[in-house]
């Protein structure tokens, strides 16, 4: 017996479980069980439960107090197995994949239910499509074989386990919540944007930086309005192409000052306002719901809520619980290390295993000290800034460390090129449009290292599949780095659930490479040391035995707002 049991939940509540032997093949009869909960609850000697999806599975096994150390969602499995076949985008459900084994017609994917503010509710999600139990073995065991035919099929088995154990650390984050003090919050509100009138307008201070910036113009203007505040430069003799920050604030005009105040007041409003607060804050916990590989670079997204773009001054109002602590740990210059360790550039190596500032380190090799300009060159390299100062800066960095920059100069020459990359562990770019499915081989990628994967400094990046081969480029770039750097993430996540699993503490917050842990006041400092090896425990299985170093800030903090 290997530990691993097969699970279909049925229409009726109850489901059907088989063991599961060595080849992924049952090593048993099929049991059908009246209570779902229970058929987990009543074999402990389960260490894996194959099932369809983590995010169905999940939810309804916590709410009854039943926790699974590990799973393997065969849905979020496809997703990465379509991706890597140049496939992604095409059906992704379970029922799609049985019927592409069979050779019958896929089925589309039901649509991704909306998020119901402050709720969990399931009421109005699309009824997923429950394939028996033997079907779903049936899916499993083909996904192994395809795993199987991939260039590095132990790495590609570890991406899908940990996207597997990402989906359970996403539905103990969205069960737990993000503790959040409503009356915290509600006194910024009226700090910064004064009372509300009735009706539902703009509160006091918009309304009066309204009147400042019509006033400086000499006329009514809307500054929520774009075209009306580019309208009102130009009559002003002054030519602006949008409202952006960087676009205006060097203007000498006296509606930039109040101007620029009303776009930061007005979008605390909008995203984070009163109403954000009664939709999605409940008995003092913020849940929004996290969407684990929302991205193409693996990365994480939520459905509603706007967890990931908490402004700093909102975040005063998350604040532990009594007696509790935020445990607040930052990657420090994750994705230069995470360079480092996939191009296996020994120079950049052994700067990004020194406890010093990897930047100064690289500045002192490089840049003769400038800081500031290694910073730039190295960010360039990853970005895709390689064109005026930036082309300066990258040979600079290119005959220090000609391997880091060979490393990315090879994924944009594939993504230019319409090819797929990959990550460090297999995680796919889309093919670009009328691309040919050319492998990582034919990417002119070395075979004693895994392709780069495509990525994008803006996650999700259209652009890539345009026929602008220079944004394809600078996607496939950044992505080798992000993406690698997602995939670690995810085995961080992993190794820090399973550390946290005997404490009364819980991951409350992820977001790209940070992560707050929730604990009581006296299990702050073991919760610190978890982090820390579970960051070298996580480096050492994604890459390999290298120098690299990943560490964190960490702050143990009462309110979020003050760990940085």
């Amino acid at each position: 017996m290997t530990g691993r049991w097969a699970l279909a939940p049925a229409e009726d509540g109850g489901a059907e479980v088989v063991a599961l032997g060595d080849g992924g093949l049952p090593s048993g009869p099929v049991r059908r069980e009246p209570d779902l909960v229970e058929a987990v609850r009543s074999r402990p000697e389960a260490t894996r439960w194959v099932w369809r999806s983590t995010a169905d599975m999940a939810p309804r096994l916590l709410a009854a107090g039943v926790r699974v150390e590990r799973c393997y969602d065969i849905e979020a499995a496809e997703t990465l197995l379509l991706g890597h076949e140049g496939r992604l985008g095409e059906p992704r459900s379970a029922a799609a994949a049985l019927a592409r084994l069979r050779g019958g017609p896929v089925p589309p994917d039901p649509p991704q239910r909306a998020a119901v503010p402050g709720s969990q509710s399931s009421l109005f999600e699309p009824r997923p499509v429950h394939l028996p139990v033997d079907d779903l073995i049936e899916v499993y065991a083909d996904q192994q074989r395809r795993h199987d035919a991939t260039a590095h099929p132990d790495r590609m088995r570890l991406l899908t386990a940990t996207e597997s154990a990402g989906m359970l650390v996403a539905a103990e984050m969205n069960a737990a919540g993000l503790p959040w003090r409503a009356d915290v919050h509600r006194d910024l509100l009226n700090e910064l944007l004064g009372e509300r009138y009735a009706g539902g307008g703009e509160p006091r201070r918009l309304a009066e930086l309204t009147d400042e910036v019509s006033a400086a113009f000499g006329r009514r203007v809307r500054p929520d309005l774009p075209t009306d505040v580019v309208k009102a430069f130009a009559q002003a003799g002054i030519k602006v192409r949008s409202t952006r920050r960087w676009e205006i604030e060097s203007v000498d005009h006296p509606a930039v000052k109040p101007l620029l105040e009303y776009k930061k007041l007005y979008r605390i409003w909008v995203a984070h306002g009163w109403s954000w607060l009664q939709d999605w804050v409940r008995d003092g916990r913020f849940r929004p719901e996290y969407l684990p590989g929302g991205t193409v670079t693996g990365r994480w997204v939520t459905n509603g809520g706007g967890a990931l773009q908490i402004p700093k001054v909102i975040r005063r109002a998350v604040v532990a619980d009594p007696g509790w602590r935020l445990v607040v740990a930052d990657a420090d210059q994750m994705e230069p290390r995470v360079l480092a360790a996939i191009s296996r550039d020994p120079g950049l190596m052994e700067v990004a295993g020194r406890e010093s500032d990897l930047y100064q380190s690289v500045s002192d090799r490089a840049f003769s000290g400038d800081r500031a300009q290694a910073k730039l060159a190295v960010l360039g390299a990853i970005y895709g800034q390689t064109s005026g100062d930036g082309l300066k800066n990258l040979a600079a960095l290119r005959r220090r460390f000609p391997k880091a920059v060979a490393y990315v100069d090879d994924a944009a020459r594939a993504g230019e090129e319409g090819r797929l990359v990959r990550t460090w562990l297999g995680r796919t770019s889309p093919p670009a449009a009328g691309a040919s499915e050319d492998s990582a081989e034919e990417a002119g990628i070395p075979q004693d290292e895994p392709a780069p994967s495509s990525g994008a400094a803006q996650e999700w990046m259209p652009g890539y599949a345009s026929t602008n081969s220079r944004a394809r480029g600078r996607f496939a770039r950044n992505f080798v780095v992000q993406g690698s750097a997602a995939d670690w993430a995810l085995l961080l996540l992993a190794a820090l659930r399973r550390a946290c699993a005997g404490l009364a503490a819980e991951l409350v917050f992820f977001q790209h490479d940070e992560v707050i842990v929730h604990c009581p006041a006296e299990e702050a400092d073991t919760v610190v040391a978890a982090i820390r090896e579970a960051a070298d425990l996580a480096g050492r299985l994604t890459f390999g035995e290298t120098p690299v170093r990943f560490s964190f800030t960490t702050a143990v903090v009462e309110c979020y707002a003050d760990a940085k």
